[in-house]
């Protein structure tokens, strides 16, 4: 329910009321009780988000954003650093086993 902001165009007296949307408009002035009631137009209220979602990431600002790339850059340099270390070790590991298989053959061939 909202609340809306009245004055008295009579006496100016101002007073917020929490009222239903549905409700009619007040026109008695409760301090001097004439019927010069006016409901004001008001700011409403803001929207609050809590948790995580889509504002969270839609409307940051540009220089959170640029950390943002830079830091998944970085991460990404990272996996694909360890990408060629683990192909380097492969690499390595694959001619390790052939000189292997090479001196067994040659050892069953005596």
């Amino acid at each position: 329910m909202p609340t809306y902001d009245y004055v008295c165009n009579a006496c100016e007296h101002a007073f917020e009321l929490f009222q239903q949307m549905s409700a009619p408009v007040k026109k008695k002035c409760p301090e001097c009780g004439k019927l010069k009631l006016q409901r004001l137009i008001g700011t409403g209220s803001a929207v609050l988000f809590k948790g995580g979602g889509f504002y969270e990431t839609d409307y940051r600002s540009e220089s959170y954003k640029k950390g943002k790339e830079a830091e998944t850059k970085s991460k990404d340099d990272k996996k694909s650093d360890k990408k060629t270390s683990d192909s380097k070790t492969e690499k390595k590991s694959d001619s390790a086993a052939g000189k292997k298989s090479a001196k067994a053959s040659k050892s069953k061939e005596k």
